[in-house]
């Protein structure tokens, strides 16, 4: 962070494929917050994964070129890194409350040993069916027309992807593990675990917002199956992610998949993530470690 005497700049990132119509909702709800980004940096493969913004409260810049969450991730932060104090990704679904930005930087204002910082989802449509953005939008007004919630902090392995910050002094070499194809399934704990090393990674309930968990844009399930499997097998080995917490979240979805596999729900598919699971268990069984080959799936 800058001097006291110089404001923080702080660029907000979004990854986005297959949504455009959502993000440019998006960009009109971020008009609202009461400290504006310096810059809204959007990262998509290319130019048809966007619509032009009609605003005028926002510096907004895209940067195209590579596919795949991990890697629109970092083609978008190597083109911030070096003009930024602070930044922040949100998922092209995430809808923030409009003083989410300002105390975010009043938090790392204020607690110099915090390298990272993630927001309090206060509804998070990933979790079920999914939330429309006028639900969502509703939401954020209940929430922000109520009393202020008590000030909390929680201290975490990794920060949740759909709303991270970290300062951009201690980023370094470290970048989004792109073996961790397509959806990406953990690269956020991988990245922010890295982080650690230069403070806390911390929960703050005082930046709330609400994930839509839209499921346009997802991979299959077989894929996604395959990834819940082999991406915490491949992170361990990495060193990212402890072994309790990898095996606890493979186990875990392991357990839901073959359970909901029977009566499945209509948005999930059950039955082809229960077969990712076991193609995955089968490949570390034999010693095959490659969350890059969902590719061939």
């Amino acid at each position: 962070m800058r001097h006291e005497s110089a404001p923080a700049k702080l660029a907000v990132i979004i990854p986005s494929f297959g949504r455009k119509e959502l993000l440019t909702r998006l960009l009109g709800h971020l008009e609202r917050q009461s400290r504006l980004p310096d810059e809204v940096i959007i990262s998509t493969p290319d130019a048809s994964h966007v619509e032009p913004y009609g605003g005028t409260r926002l510096r907004v810049s895209y940067v195209f070129g590579r596919q795949g969450l991990a890697a629109q991730r970092n083609q978008a932060l190597e083109y911030a890194l070096g003009r930024f104090d602070v930044i922040t990704f949100f998922d092209d679904d995430f809808l923030p409350a409009s003083t989410y930005l300002e105390c975010l930087l009043d938090a790392f204002r204020d607690h110099p040993g915090w390298a990272v910082i993630m927001g309090n989802v206060i509804l998070d449509g990933a979790k079920g069916i999914g939330l429309t953005f006028e639900e969502s939008a509703a939401a954020l007004v209940a929430f922000e027309a109520g009393p202020a919630p008590a000030l909390r902090t929680v201290e975490h392995p990794g920060a949740y992807g759909c709303n991270m910050s970290f300062r951009s002094r201690h980023v370094g070499a470290v970048r989004f593990d792109e073996r961790l194809a397509l959806y990406g399934w953990q690269e956020d704990i991988d990245f922010t675990s890295q982080l650690r090393r230069n403070g806390r990674i911390i929960w703050l309930s005082t930046l709330a917002g609400v994930h839509l968990g839209n499921k346009s844009g997802r991979v299959s399930g077989l894929r996604f199956g395959y990834s819940q499997i082999v991406n915490p097998a491949y992170l361990i080995r990495k060193g990212t992610m402890s072994v309790r917490f990898g095996l606890g979240l493979a186990c875990r979805n392991l357990v839901a998949n073959a359970a909901r596999s029977i009566w499945p729900e209509s948005h999930i598919d059950r039955r082809g993530r229960l077969r990712g699971n076991l193609l995955g268990l089968y490949h570390i069984v034999k010693g095959n470690i490659e969350p890059e080959y969902i590719l061939n799936l």
